[in-house]
């Protein structure tokens, strides 16, 4: 990095918020995902006014800006590709206010998703999204990736949270859109085309966020399926009967079959499980739900049905599902976690597909997901220093990608496309609306500098 803008990022931010040291550059070189690219800096932004001049400077002399929370993405999204600042937002973690009769926080991007829970839950509050890394992810990261959870099919996923943001432009204008209402049509919903972009039209530094009272009962059961086919209808019957649960998860034969072999868990063998909790504001209530939701699985063959009676037992039917991400390292050195979406009742033709997919290329393949949204994580296992494992693995995910869209489904359900998804952006969207979308960061980003060679933005 030259001195001369070395000199000015340091006046901007102090020498407490700078870092051009090699190990820090390593350090923000990559995310959770297998990519890694190093930065020329690291840069912690402690306020809007910092962020404003730090863009505003990178923007004159046309330098990378990557915005990033705790670096958990999955796909790529805060690898800093092109070099250039790594704008590191986890100083910047108030929570600037609650206001429980507005329904509502303002917080700042740094903010950690449990900790806002935390400050939530006196209130009897809570945020529905739910990330798997919710202990550690930021919320400004929430907003990036549009992240979802195990709660989406009931509550949603972020997007429909967000009410308002103060954004950075590449130019170093703030902008604020959206406000403190449940709802607005006035104007372009800029908020929602926020949501979800990267970090590639500009970097939030405030978000406005609509809180829902805390369900105060749950209750959960599982239940196990000879035939996936018959898990499948199960899971389409529910989300039409009238009860929408708050989880439904599917666990598939392999991943059923790693944990007894490599557990002490006592699973059948069996091609399907489906793990379901509803929830709601009385006993009765999540009772009766359940009591419908266990008559639906009655109904479509299912073997074994277990219903928890006490929160030990519910914990101890949840160990499976929460244990995955730990057992698969077991299995082979390496692992690419994918995050599809399909139309609900096209999930079984999705994991059949799959399977064949696996089979052509001698890779297991572990599936399991949010069956209440059709939003599924194959895991490919292979081993990433056998060279012919690698070629394999790439034709691997680019079929399951290609079925996932035949299927009239999506790349991606809450991981975002970042470096590892954008090669596949065409298997999705059509021409004009891929030209809309490089129009658009054109438009705010004329320059490039925000989180460039994300999303196929530059074709």
């Amino acid at each position: 990095m030259e001195t001369k803008i070395k000199e000015a990022l340091l006046d901007i931010v102090g020498p407490e918020n700078f870092s051009d040291k090699l190990i820090d550059r390593v350090a923000y070189s990559y995310d959770a995902s297998e990519s890694s690219s190093r930065p020329d800096c690291a840069i912690w932004g402690t306020s809007t006014d910092q962020v404003s001049r730090i863009l505003t400077l990178a923007n004159r002399e046309r330098i990378p800006v990557v915005p990033r929370g705790a670096g958990t993405g999955l796909s790529g999204l805060a690898v800093p590709l092109r070099g250039g600042i790594v704008l590191d937002l986890k100083r910047m973690n108030k929570i600037l206010s609650i206001s429980v009769p507005d329904r509502l926080g303002v917080v700042q991007p740094g903010v950690v998703y449990a900790d806002f829970q935390a400050a939530l839950a006196p209130h009897s509050f809570f945020f529905p999204p739910d990330p798997a890394s919710g202990a550690i992810c930021t919320l400004g990261g929430n907003v990036g990736t549009n992240a979802g959870g195990l709660r989406a099919a009931k509550y949603g996923t972020t997007k429909d949270y967000v009410l308002g943001l103060e954004v950075v432009l590449a130019d170093g204008e703030v902008m604020h859109t959206g406000g403190k209402t449940m709802k607005s049509s006035s104007g372009y919903d800029i908020t929602r085309l926020m949501v979800g972009s990267e970090g590639t039209l500009g970097v939030v530094t405030e978000i406005t966020l609509k809180i829902s009272p805390m369900p105060k009962e749950v209750a959960t059961a599982m239940a196990t399926f000879d035939r996936l086919e018959d898990a499948g209808k199960a899971v389409t019957l529910i989300m039409h009967s009238g009860v929408i649960p708050s989880v439904l998860e599917l666990i598939d034969a392999n991943t059923v079959a790693m944990f007894r072999k490599y557990s002490d868990l006592k699973l059948p063998s069996v091609e399907a499980m489906i793990l379901v909790e509803t929830d709601g504001h009385t006993k009765q209530d999540v009772n009766h739900q359940l009591d419908q939701v266990i008559q639906v699985f009655q109904k479509c063959n299912t073997g074994e049905i277990q219903r928890a009676k006490s929160k030990a037992e519910a914990e101890r039917l949840w160990l499976a599902r929460k244990s995955i991400g730990g057992m698969v390292g077991m299995v082979t050195p390496n692992r690419s976690s994918e995050d599809v979406t399909v139309p609900m009742s096209r999930i079984v033709d999705f994991l059949r597909g799959l399977d064949k997919i696996s089979k052509k290329y001698d890779l297991l393949i572990l599936n399991f997901g949010h069956a209440g949204d059709g939003n599924l994580h194959p895991n490919i296992m292979y081993d990433g220093s056998d060279p012919d494992q690698v070629v394999r693995l790439k034709r691997v995910e680019l079929e399951l990608h290609e079925l996932a869209c035949d299927l009239g489904g999506t790349l991606t359900g809450e991981h975002g496309i970042g470096i590892s998804k954008a090669a596949y952006m065409h298997l999705e969207h059509d021409k004009v609306s891929l030209r809309v979308m490089r129009s658009l960061k054109k438009a705010l980003d004329p320059n490039n500098i925000l989180n460039p060679g994300k999303m196929a933005l530059e074709a």
